[in-house]
């Protein structure tokens, strides 16, 4: 264990130190490099899928569930968005630099800020192997280093990826050093990650709720992250039952196993009688399991086709991450902004209505870190914010908030130009 944590300690430093050059890097430098990423991703593939293959096999013997087995997994066409959201980065503009809110004061000093990189970026994951291609391009393209270390779990994937960064990097002409992963599983090791606050700048930890909560009770530096993430679609009473139906469809079933997918579905009673029968039967196809209130009960029931199971407490408020979807009938707009107030988590919430006020009380009142109106939930992600990807989704306030692209990772800078001024 001494061997590892002085192997943790030296890339550390080794980070920091490139952090320092990277910091002013150009940005045709940045974008080569993450060309290079995009084309040894998809010239590397069959590499990459193997080792993805292998912890796929491991991890479904180990009895890791569906929901879990679907975000590890890699294949082609997974494998071919992740290069496209690579390329995506490259086309932005580069933040690093960026002045803003410059002014002068009456004393003739002319100050204003300077956008600047964070410097060591600690990333910690579950899971998701495109994460290690995710955080670091955004790392690299922001002007931060980074060191990644993500679960035993998908170690082989991550090495694998890791290595086509590394080498990627090194030919565009990066400093050595600037992405680092650490290939030891042993948890010990994030313990003392996170005690090195004079190497690392921000923690971005992604996975559950214990990982989130273990990194933020222990890190010795700022936290960016999100906790449990429980999605509402609250259809009005004026809503469009058609448009309605394509919507929830779409946050429940297009991909359940994710955090931005529908969790509840509120319901307005004027229009529950009419609207749920039709989503019903587009989520019975899907094979979706309906935990129902008494009302949304009483309404299905006669229909013997659908998968009804009577709403319990611990129903609201829960993240399913699966074809399951608790289902209550509210009358007013007024109980359905209590109802997210109480069981909401601060992620994603949506609307469905044709009643402008009602819209516009929903966007000013519900306090999450994106608020829908007539659309899926299932657009909260970096690439369709136009981010080109995202190193984690934020539920937090201070400082950044939703999906975290290349401006959150970086802070700011006072630049102060005068001309001899002196404070009297």
């Amino acid at each position: 264990m001494k061997n590892a944590i002085e192997e943790l300690e030296a890339k550390g430093k080794a980070a920091k130190a490139a952090s320092r050059r990277l910091a002013y890097l150009s940005a045709e430098v940045k974008n080569k490099a993450l060309a290079n990423i995009a084309g040894d991703l998809l010239a590397r593939k069959d590499k990459i899928l193997a080792a993805n293959k292998t912890d796929c096999q491991q991890a479904e013997a180990a009895g890791m569930e569906a929901a879990m087995l679907d975000r590890l997994m890699l294949d082609s066409g997974r494998l071919e968005a992740i290069a496209g959201d690579v390329l995506a980065v490259a086309a932005l503009p580069d933040p690093v630099g960026e002045v803003f809110d410059m002014r002068t004061l009456p004393n003739g000093l002319l100050v204003g800020k300077k956008r600047v990189p964070f410097g060591v970026i600690g990333a910690i994951y579950e899971s998701r192997p495109n994460v290690t291609i995710d955080i670091s391009v955004l790392c690299l393209k922001s002007g931060n280093a980074v060191i990644l270390r993500g679960g035993k779990e998908a170690v082989r994937s991550n090495n694998a990826l890791a290595g086509v960064v590394q080498e990627a990097i090194t030919r565009a002409g990066m400093p050595g050093g600037v992405v680092q992963f650490i290939e030891n599983t042993d948890r010990s090791l994030v313990t003392n990650l996170l005690k090195m606050n004079g190497v690392i700048d921000l923690i971005i930890p992604r996975g559950g709720p214990g990982l989130i909560e273990s990194v933020r009770k222990n890190a010795s530096m700022p936290v960016i992250g999100a906790g449990l993430s429980v999605c509402h679609t609250y259809v009005d009473r004026s809503a469009d039952a058609a448009k309605a139906v394509a919507i929830a469809f779409n946050a429940k079933v297009q991909r359940p196993s994710v955090c931005n997918a529908l969790d509840t579905l509120l319901v307005h009673s004027d229009i529950a009688r009419r609207y749920l029968p039709l989503l019903a039967a587009e989520w019975a196809k899907a094979g979706v399991e309906m935990h129902c209130d008494e009302r949304a009960l009483s309404i299905l029931k006669a229909n013997s086709s659908l998968r009804l199971t009577p709403a319990s407490g611990e129903d609201w408020g829960k993240e399913f991450l699966a074809l399951v979807a608790a289902v209550k009938v509210v009358d007013s707009l007024d109980e359905a902004l209590e109802h997210i107030a109480c069981y909401g988590s601060g992620a994603d919430e949506a609307i469905v209505t044709e009643d402008y006020s009602a819209a516009m009380r929903f966007l000013n009142e519900v306090d999450a870190a994106c608020v829908y109106v007539n659309a899926s939930t299932r657009f909260t992600d970096g690439g369709q914010f136009g981010l080109g990807a995202e190193v984690a989704i934020s539920t937090q306030k201070m400082h950044a908030r939703g999906p975290l692209g290349l401006k959150e990772l970086t802070t700011y800078k006072w630049i102060i130009f005068g001309s001899g001024q002196v404070r009297s």
